[in-house]
């Protein structure tokens, strides 16, 4: 798995290098007889299978702004990773122009599930176990991070 970007660069540097734009996303997962499920939800407008993600918002650590996003999109909290589990990009298509984006991905280890939240009538949620999350989603570097993080003996320690 990639090594995770926080253990080569500080925040400020990460924020800045390159050219890309930064968003952080969450990786929910949870624990069941079979081993783990990874969570993934539908994007706005195109309806592809993706991670709860988007963008930070002014100091707010990067690890916060993807539990935010988690709890917002998917109506999802529980105990988030310190350090991200790896990273990949991805090319945001706008109305106006096409934006690279590098994302930062944290483990959240599922403890609540809301009912009603944020974004519910917005976007379908599914638990689903590694493997099949991995030929769901398009990007093949997000693929790679969750099949890996399924496959890990050690899941990166949350709080």
């Amino acid at each position: 798995m990639d090594q995770g970007v926080g253990d080569n660069l500080s925040r400020p540097a990460r924020a800045a290098a390159g050219p890309s734009a930064l968003q952080v996303a969450a990786l929910p997962w949870r624990r069941n007889r079979g081993g783990i499920e990874v969570m993934l939800i539908t994007s706005r407008d195109t309806g592809r299978w993706v991670l709860p993600k988007g963008w930070p918002e002014g100091p707010e650590e990067f690890r916060d702004a993807a539990a935010r996003e988690a709890k917002e999109e998917a109506g999802i909290s529980g105990a988030v990773s310190r350090i991200e589990v790896g990273h990949y990009s991805y090319l945001k298509c706008g109305a106006s122009r096409d934006l690279s984006c590098d994302v930062l991905v944290y483990s959240l280890e599922v403890g609540v599930v809301a009912d009603k939240w944020k974004e519910k009538g917005q976007r379908r949620r599914r638990w689903v176990k590694p493997e099949k999350a991995a030929r769901m989603v398009n990007e093949p570097d997000l693929a790679v991070l969750i099949e890996t993080f399924a496959s890990s003996s050690v899941r990166i320690a949350a709080e």
